[in-house]
């Protein structure tokens, strides 16, 4: 994968292939390559929707995909074998994740979507992958607060069992400084049980919509008739729009924010409302208000909060979060609906903090799912010193 950083996100050092990465040799030809009989394998529809550099196009695989039988979200025995008869697309995912397994899970609902009618002929499975929270609750957790408690069928087990099946399909899961590093992979598998291919999700916001497309082309050519899909990709490379570009975004609420040359400095948060399940988010944005407070007397960069909309559970997710709230933020929450904005400030996680300069520099950030939120003297600091520099 190629990172938008100098360095990538702790998060996203897998722990197998590193060095194949670094000299430019892709996760999924290698695993292909090991897993692959020979045979030809199904092809995907002639459509090829890639256009973006951040999207795996998939790997062909053609083997029999190895057996397992978890637990789902709901306390049930899941096994490969129950589901022959439709096309199964499995995705390894931690259910703690806060960078690439929500694209994931989006795009994989995406995919179904597209499929309209024919969608009943697919299953989408996630197995755990946090060596750390293989109990029931926490796949039942993420399913929840990601609006698939209904969806998918979010799989786990004891420690050892999920070993066996990580292994089984080349998947390295290991905790790394405190963080959970996971290769992050989705098969499609055919009605027979057999691999048909192999996708990896990029830390890319404004792919996810194109994974699904990808996915979905995979599952169609493998389903009776080959449907048409409900939908087109989009066209052309997505425009990001970092901070030199000017963008106008809705607000929550109504109206709108400006970002860009034109707009001032701003100190700028990008969160998802599913955050809540992991840190007390209501009381971590409304003492953001006591920053916004201070900023203002003293001529700091404003705060801007960006919701990433095209991860979260649903278009209500956002108000209803901000509705609960005790009483309205100080300060705007924009939307980014196609992470267009996010992808061009180079957000590897969720939530994460950056100030940027009136000219569009990046003045620092600090990926706060890892570090934790700031106390707001540490913030004021940081703000007051790298505006110095």
């Amino acid at each position: 994968m190629l990172p938008y950083w100098e360095s990538v996100s702790r998060r996203l050092q897998w722990t197998v292939l590193g060095v194949a990465l670094l000299v430019g040799v892709g996760i999924g030809t290698a695993i292909a390559a090991t897993r692959s009989s020979g045979a030809p394998s199904t092809p995907v529809s002639a459509t090829n929707a890639v256009t973006s550099p951040q999207l795996d196009p998939g790997s062909p695989l053609n083997a029999v995909a190895p057996a397992f039988a978890l637990t789902d979200q709901f306390g049930k025995r899941v096994s490969l074998r129950s589901l022959r008869g439709k096309v199964v697309v499995l995705s390894f995912n931690d259910p703690q994740c806060t960078t690439i397994c929500p694209l994931t899970t989006t795009a994989l609902l995406h995919a179904k979507q597209l499929l309209g009618p024919a969608a009943s002929g697919v299953e989408l499975i996630g197995i755990g992958a946090n060596p750390e929270k293989t109990q029931v609750k926490w796949v039942r957790d993420y399913s929840d607060v990601h609006g698939m408690l209904h969806r998918w069928r979010f799989l786990t087990g004891s420690l050892p069992q999920l070993k066996r099946v990580w292994a089984a399909y080349g998947i390295e899961a290991s905790v790394l400084n405190g963080t959970i590093d996971h290769t992050p992979a989705t098969f499609v598998i055919d009605q027979r049980g057999r691999e048909s291919r192999l996708y990896l999700t990029e830390m890319a916001y404004s792919s996810v919509d194109e994974l699904g497309y990808e996915i979905a082309q995979s599952i169609s050519a493998l389903l009776p008739g080959h449907p048409q899909l409900h939908g087109s990709p989009s066209l052309g490379q997505p425009v990001l729009h970092g901070p030199r570009a000017r963008v106008t975004l809705p607000r929550a609420g109504g109206g709108t924010v400006r970002l860009g040359p034109g707009s001032g400095p701003h100190l700028v948060l990008f969160f998802d409302t599913w955050e809540a399940e992991l840190t007390n988010l209501r009381a971590q944005l409304e003492g953001l208000d006591r920053y916004q407070a201070v900023a203002k007397r003293e001529g700091l960069p404003p705060l801007v909060a960006i919701d990433e909309a095209g991860v979260e559970a649903s278009p209500a997710a956002l108000p209803r979060f901000l509705g609960s709230l005790p009483h309205p933020l100080s300060y705007p929450v924009a939307v980014d609906r196609d992470g267009t904005v996010a992808d061009g400030f180079r957000v590897q996680d969720s939530p994460w903090l950056e100030l940027v300069s009136r000219s569009g520099k990046f003045l620092f950030y600090e990926d706060l799912a890892v570090k934790g939120w700031p106390k707001l003297p540490a913030l004021l600091r940081r703000v007051r010193v790298a505006r110095t520099k």
